[in-house]
């Protein structure tokens, strides 16, 4: 009987130590996968708040394909078409995508779009589902996260900027894949890439 359990107990070692390999592996492959390489905004340092009144760092964000944009919730012009834009990309991914995508809207008008007036446009616009986020600033770390996006934005009155119209794409490691610069233009290629990298 005790030479039974010593031959079992020897047999066992083996098939351990190859089920903790297994484990380590999948752990290294894992942590490749969540390696944040120089080019991504995971690595900025700027803190932003919600339009439910939360605070967040962009890297909160990682693990998601990124879709955005920077509006201003007074706007009268554009920004009503970049939101349209916005929403039309979001009604083409498919169902089985769709909980890997998060759509951001960033304000360059931090003054006046409080978490309040954002959650109040996130409802008047029908996006006020998980999957949308509408995010404030400060004035330094919003110039620097528009640098980042090439949107250039400028204030010509009390209550209205100029502003650059473009919607850019990250993948889940907040690396830009994909801009698209225009108003209304056709959405389907940045619906392929988003449908191409979400998983």
């Amino acid at each position: 009987m005790f030479r039974l359990i010593i031959l079992l107990f020897s047999c066992s070692i083996p098939f351990i130590s190859c089920v903790e390999k297994k484990k380590e592996i999948a752990s290294e492959a894992n942590e490749k996968n969540t390696v944040i390489s120089e080019l991504s905004i995971f690595n900025l340092p700027s803190r932003w708040t919600t339009q439910n009144d939360n605070d967040i760092e962009l890297k909160e964000l990682q693990g998601d394909v990124l879709v955005m944009v920077m509006i201003y919730t007074s706007c009268k012009a554009a920004c009503p078409r970049l939101v349209a834009d916005m929403r039309a990309i979001e009604a083409q991914i498919p169902e089985n995508k769709k909980e890997n995508v998060k759509y951001v809207l960033i304000s360059i008008d931090p003054e006046t779009d409080t978490p309040k007036r954002l959650k109040e446009f996130a409802v008047e616009n029908g996006m006020d589902s998980n999957e949308w986020f509408f995010l404030r600033g400060s004035e330094e770390d919003t110039r620097e996260f528009a640098a980042v996006l090439a949107v250039n934005y400028k204030k010509i009155s009390p209550i209205d900027f100029s502003h650059s119209n473009i919607i850019s794409v990250f993948n889940q490691k907040g690396e830009l894949v994909h801009q698209k610069e225009g108003l209304g233009v056709n959405t389907k290629e940045t619906v392929n890439k988003i449908v191409e990298i979400a998983r």
